[in-house]
């Protein structure tokens, strides 16, 4: 069963300080259309969620971008975490091939 998370494309111009304040988590998603890649953000609660779930390069991510219109199957290829909050501060993306 593949976990459901909704995101939304990063505002042109954002800093990412900036957005980790205001309770966002910049990511990335790679091949979505060949090589191609989206900035997004997703709600830090939501990551928190995911990350009690998912393990990265294993599980399946329904990943949803409402402003694109685009829904996909995905696996999170990379998390990083800040080494002295020990919070997740950036998310990778990779679409899978079905």
């Amino acid at each position: 069963m593949a976990i459901a998370v909704e995101s939304q494309k990063r505002p042109e111009g954002s800093k990412p300080k900036a957005l980790r304040r205001s309770g966002l988590i910049p990511a990335n998603l790679y091949g979505h259309k060949g090589t191609e890649s989206i900035s997004l953000v997703v709600d830090a609660k939501v990551v928190e969620r995911l990350l009690k779930q998912a393990a990265p390069n294993k599980t399946e991510i329904e990943l949803n971008i409402p402003e694109l219109e685009w829904s996909g199957k995905t696996v999170l290829r990379e998390v990083q975490i800040h080494p002295a909050k020990g919070t997740p501060y950036h998310l990778s993306f990779f679409v899978t091939k079905a």
